[in-house]
């Protein structure tokens, strides 16, 4: 490889739609700077999809097929295994990378070099592509992330670097992170991993393992990321059945049980509360009624209605 050496490693777990996979590829070759390595690890089957990666042949690009399903979880730790550069993104293979990503990314890392994640600036797009604000995006927007320091009525930090229990309960009160866009230390999120026993709260579970032992966040307000919102994802399917927040109350009980360890009370208890994933529970209920999922309603029903219990 030619050029400087790479500072990024951009890995992107594959399975799905071959079209917005090519799209997000495309997205990370108009970036600005040639200081990253693409990674593309398939989980799924796809018969053209090798080819396409072959005709590509650009040496910034390496791409790989596993031999047998790893499923999310056990994908995302691949990549993880195949990092090598300083920092890595494990981006979504629906999404889109503007320009300026790395420009933003590089402008936060200055500042705040030892950071273990870097939140940027994120315009949320529906599965066409066009900008999309559902209820989940506007309420992270306005209630819980971040504002700019002395925003009248604002009680949260504004961009820059947080930590500590302050952070453990502003993402407890509301996970505002989209995930796929964050860069992360490698050394930081490799030597922990993803939990395997997790399918859809992974994420969040890492930043809080990151959070506990004292790692850092900057938030770098730039947008620069597009994270494609759709109406039927793998998240959304779960959560009528009322799966997603089975696996969350397991979740939130033993992180309040490890905050509480921590010395950390307030988000302890926050943890324990988990209201506004309660309150998202509560807005899908209907839906799950309305589908004639009468297990998933229920679920969902006491999922709402009852906060976590302290682990005996």
């Amino acid at each position: 490889m030619t050029g400087p050496t790479p500072q990024f490693d951009i890995m992107m777990p594959y399975y799905g739609d071959v079209g917005m996979m090519q799209d997000a590829v495309r997205s990370v070759l108009a970036l600005d700077g040639d200081d990253w390595r693409l990674t593309v690890v398939d989980d799924g089957t796809e018969p053209d999809v090798p080819g396409w990666f072959e005709q590509l042949a650009d040496p910034r690009i390496r791409y790989f097929r596993n031999e047998r399903n790893l499923g999310v979880t056990g994908n995302f730790n691949r990549c993880l295994e195949l990092a090598d550069f300083d920092h890595v993104v494990l981006m979504g293979c629906d999404d889109l990378m503007h320009p300026n990503y790395l420009r933003v990314v590089r402008g936060a890392l200055a500042s705040t070099p030892d950071a273990a994640m870097v939140q940027p600036g994120v315009l949320v797009i529906d599965g066409s592509g066009k900008p999309a604000d559902s209820l989940v995006d506007s309420v992270k927007r306005r209630i819980y992330a971040p504002k700019e320091q002395g925003t009248e009525g604002s009680a949260e930090p504004g961009p820059g670097e947080l930590h500590g229990e302050e952070l453990a309960v502003s993402l407890l009160r509301g996970n505002w992170l989209y995930f796929p866009s964050i860069c992360w230390r490698t050394d930081a999120v490799r030597e922990r991993g993803f939990r395997e026993d997790l399918k859809v709260i992974q994420d969040l579970a890492l930043v809080m393992e990151l959070v506990v032992a004292g790692e850092r966040l900057t938030v770098a307000g730039e947008v620069c990321f597009s994270y494609r919102r759709h109406a039927l994802s793998e998240s959304s399917a779960q959560a009528f059945s009322g799966d997603r927040f089975a696996e969350a109350r397991r979740f939130f009980l033993e992180t309040a049980d490890l905050l509480d360890r921590q010395g950390w009370p307030r988000a302890a208890a926050v943890a324990r509360r988990h209201l506004s994933t309660r309150l998202h529970a509560l807005t899908l209920l209907p839906g799950a009624v309305r589908r004639g999922n009468s297990t998933g309603a229920g679920t969902l029903l006491r999922f709402a209605a009852l906060p976590a219990r302290r682990n005996s």
